[in-house]
């Protein structure tokens, strides 16, 4: 077994800090809307169009990253992207209006893809084992931390100094971790052939079937946490308890995933995946069914992601490790659709329930979804080359 360099834990925590800067990023504008809408007089729908065009580029940019990296390495791509995080919202920040915060959005949010799209792969080429499945936990847990820094911040931010100084302090996190990434990246233990070349169709096959497990992972996640507000004002429950449970569902995460990860060694990683997703469907299903919104909420914080790092890694493992960047790129794609879709789909359940309750319904149905699709996933792979770190 090949020894694990301090250089590779180095790299883990500038893409942990990457990771951290990416939900910072994308919870500005939702954080310090009210300002937002008292500077520019836009109106809820431009508001949601800013909140949402971060990731507009996903779906056309994930798969040709892979590519790109396959052609320039994974560290000029990464770094690349870390850097447009940084400029992006360094844009933002200086904008005038509407049209120039976008752009900026959009910026920072194409160089996002960058990361997520390798991560996985830069991960699974230095750390095997325990601490494979551990590292990739961290980097993924490390996305709701950055949306809860944020929730925690942002307002404050602007309040004291004015809008545009959250975007500033994502510009200044994204730049710290790309000089953070640079230095501490060092030597890969193996080296990728240069060249484009696709996954086979077995790994094709898997690596959608694993972007569309995660998709409908998220698909309970995003959507617990968006619909949750909206919900809790129409059933006459308190402020305080929409931030009891967005501060449970965003700070619990972390701990949970890395629980998952630690104990998918001890006790396997399919019961593992099994436990977190009936958690996820009975939380999300639960807030649409009984008005107990600190009891789902607690559910969903600390039980219903304990399996997030273990669908991520599996993802990770579906192509061969010069394919793995490429294959990652379908993952995304897989995902940035349903994204694009899912949350429209569960908005008009919502009214054709008439009560915000029928969001939950539909997200807890598309979260359900996710443990045939996991199985299928593991089926199909037990038939082809089973790919685990070495």
């Amino acid at each position: 077994m090949r020894k694990i360099g301090h250089e590779s834990f180095s790299l883990l925590g500038a893409i942990t800090l990457a990771r951290i800067a990416f939900g910072y990023q994308i919870q500005t504008v939702a954080s310090i809307g009210p300002e937002l809408l008292a500077a520019f007089g836009i109106s809820l729908a431009v508001l949601g169009t800013l909140i949402g065009i971060y990731m507009a580029l996903g779906i056309l940019t994930a798969l040709p990253c892979g590519f790109l990296s396959q052609r320039f390495g994974d560290r000029n791509v990464v770094v690349t992207g870390l850097a447009l995080m940084a400029c992006g919202s360094l844009v933002s920040a200086l904008s005038g209006g509407p049209v120039g915060l976008g752009v900026g959005r959009l910026v920072a949010g194409a160089g996002a893809v960058a990361l997520t799209v390798l991560q996985g792969k830069i991960i699974a080429d230095r750390f095997h084992g325990r601490a494979f499945l551990l590292a990739m936990g961290l980097s993924i847990g490390a996305f709701p931390i950055g949306i809860g820094l944020g929730q925690l911040t942002h307002a404050p931010l602007a309040d004291a100094y004015g809008w545009p100084s959250p975007f500033l302090a994502g510009a200044a996190v994204a730049a710290v971790a790309t000089l953070w990434l640079m230095l501490s990246w060092g030597r890969k233990p193996t080296r990728d052939p240069r060249g484009l070349a696709l996954p086979s169709r077995h790994e094709c096959v898997l690596m959608l079937l694993a972007g569309l497990v995660w998709t409908f992972y998220n698909a309970g996640y995003f959507n617990f946490l968006a619909f949750m507000p909206t919900y809790l004002q129409a059933h006459g429950n308190p402020a305080w308890v929409a931030n009891v449970v967005i501060s449970v569902a965003t700070w619990g995460n972390l701990p949970a995933i890395l629980l998952g990860s630690f104990f998918a060694d001890r006790f396997g990683a399919d019961r593992m995946f099994l436990v977190g997703a009936i958690f996820s469907v009975v939380s999300v299903f639960g807030m649409g069914l009984v008005d107990w919104p600190l009891v789902w909420g607690t559910i969903f914080g600390t039980l219903a992601s304990v399996h997030a790092g273990i669908i991520f890694a599996k993802g990770t493992l579906s192509a061969r490790p010069e394919n793995r960047a490429v294959g990652m790129g379908l993952f995304y794609v897989t995902y940035y659709l349903g994204g694009a879709f899912i949350p429209a789909l569960c908005g008009k359940v919502a009214d054709y329930v008439g009560d915000p309750r029928g969001a939950f319904l539909c997200a807890g149905t598309l979260a359900a979804m996710a443990i045939p699709t996991y199985f299928l996933h593991r089926n199909l792979q037990a038939r082809g080359l089973v790919l685990e770190p070495a």
